[in-house]
């Protein structure tokens, strides 16, 4: 009876331990400020996520609204807290414990600083100082991306303060979408254009651009190397450990994303870009899926490969 007794109570620990999360774990909600990049690693958190039996949902939103969303618990993972840039905006939300900042970053060594086709540089726009001297030719204006977003306040900033004496410019706000419209077409008149620039980002590949050197006051050296991380909402590791260890798992490079970010480009579904390009990568799962169980308590590993697989 005793043998029985502690074999009964080893399975219940056991099966304790593999134990399905809550059923509010299920459904787990990322933000996507609308970059490609952004868009690209939510596609393949979430391809993952579906793998093992979550329903993964997005919601489009400024970084300011994506802060505080996740704040408020209506949004538990952002893949894309970009430092040094995005610092300014989330401070107030760590300094109160708010959010909760994942580390390693899930991504190093990228750029974020103004960039401007080939032919502009080689015409000698070089750095930051250049810009004031192209006025005319620039029409006045640089382009930034949506409003509300880290790199288009540190251009106003520039521009209020009439750093390297950009004071007479314009902000032109959109969208990413909208900013390489602007840059596809400048490009195929071959006119001069100063925009904001990144890497990991398929510009890179597409276009025939260079980054601006001078600019490490605004947007930090070596042409505002970044990294990337990710948040959650405070209790999240606590309430949805699972889905927490996943997240805290991701590692991406700026080879990744660009590729998985190219036929995003070309308007094809994030989750179905994700899944093709897994499909034919699937060694980061190993690393990706590591003490990572289903939805209801099972190996995620081959459960994974075999959603993937069956796509």
């Amino acid at each position: 009876m005793k043998r029985l007794w502690a074999a009964s109570l080893c399975a219940l620990s056991v099966s304790s331990a593999f134990a399905a999360e809550p059923a509010t774990c299920r459904n787990v909600r990322f933000a996507d400020v609308g970059w490609t990049d952004i868009a690209a690693t939510t596609g393949l958190a979430s391809t993952l996520l579906e793998g093992l039996g979550y329903k993964p949902s997005k919601t489009i939103a400024s970084v300011p609204i994506t802060f505080a969303g996740v704040k408020g618990k209506q949004i538990d993972v952002f893949l894309g807290y970009w430092s040094p840039t995005m610092d300014p905006m989330i401070e107030p939300f760590r300094k109160g414990g708010q959010i909760t900042v994942l580390t390693p970053p899930n991504l190093t060594g990228a750029k974020y600083t103004l960039a401007v086709p080939d032919y502009t540089y080689r015409a000698g726009l070089r750095t930051f100082a250049d810009i004031a001297n192209n006025y005319d030719k620039l029409d006045g204006r640089i382009y930034g991306i949506e409003p509300g977003n880290d790199g288009n306040a540190e251009i106003r900033k520039m521009i209020d303060s009439n750093q390297f004496g950009l004071g007479k410019f314009k902000l032109v706000e959109s969208s990413e979408a909208g900013m390489l419209v602007e840059v596809n077409r400048a490009i195929r008149e071959k006119k001069p254009i100063v925009f904001l620039g990144w890497d990991p980002h398929p510009m890179n590949v597409q276009m025939k651009i260079d980054y601006l050197s001078g600019g490490d006051a605004v947007f930090g050296p070596n042409y505002g190397e970044a990294k990337v991380l990710t948040v959650t909402s405070n209790d999240y590791s606590t309430r949805c450990p699972n889905v927490a260890k996943l997240v805290s798992n991701l590692q991406f490079s700026t080879d990744i994303e660009n590729h998985v970010m190219l036929p995003i480009m070309n308007r094809t579904d994030p989750n179905k870009a994700a899944r093709a390009w897994l499909k034919d990568n699937p060694g980061v799962l190993d690393k990706w899926l590591a003490g990572v169980k289903t939805f209801d308590g099972k190996d995620g590993l081959p459960a994974v490969k075999a959603y993937i697989a069956g796509q």
